[in-house]
């Protein structure tokens, strides 16, 4: 079985999958495609951070970027939802970035995706 072959039998079963990768959003699909075409290593949401516990010390809320591109040492985190539903994951962007300092992440918001899209002549999701 292709690659090829793969992808389609996992879109026609609905789920996203791109280098025997499953992604969550059809933009993260999309953006592992941009950045294997400019040979920019990454990492599919290969770190979990705590980032609020209960009195106990149990982890009650966690952040998962998107993405991790290890030669330039960041993280990426996609949001293709509306601004105004953003605020949540700006919380949790703000509070990984209080909590681990060393970190460095960006987020592409919708428009900033929308202008990738376009510019690599990339069907609108």
């Amino acid at each position: 079985m292709t690659e090829e072959t793969k992808n389609q039998e996992s879109s026609e079963s609905g789920k996203i999958i791109y280098k025997g990768i499953e992604f969550a959003h059809p933009s993260e699909e999309q953006c592992a495609r941009i950045l294997d075409f400019y040979g920019v290593r990454w990492e599919y949401e290969p770190n979990t951070f705590p980032i609020e516990w209960d009195k106990e010390g149990n982890v009650t809320q966690s952040f998962s970027p998107d993405f991790y591109l290890p030669d330039l040492d960041l993280y990426i985190e996609l949001t293709t939802m509306s601004q105004k539903l953003v605020t949540k994951k700006n919380r949790k962007v703000r509070k990984l970035r209080e909590l681990y300092p060393d970190i460095q992440i960006k987020i592409f918001y919708q428009k900033d995706f929308k202008n990738l899209l376009l510019k690599y002549g990339l069907p609108r999701l």
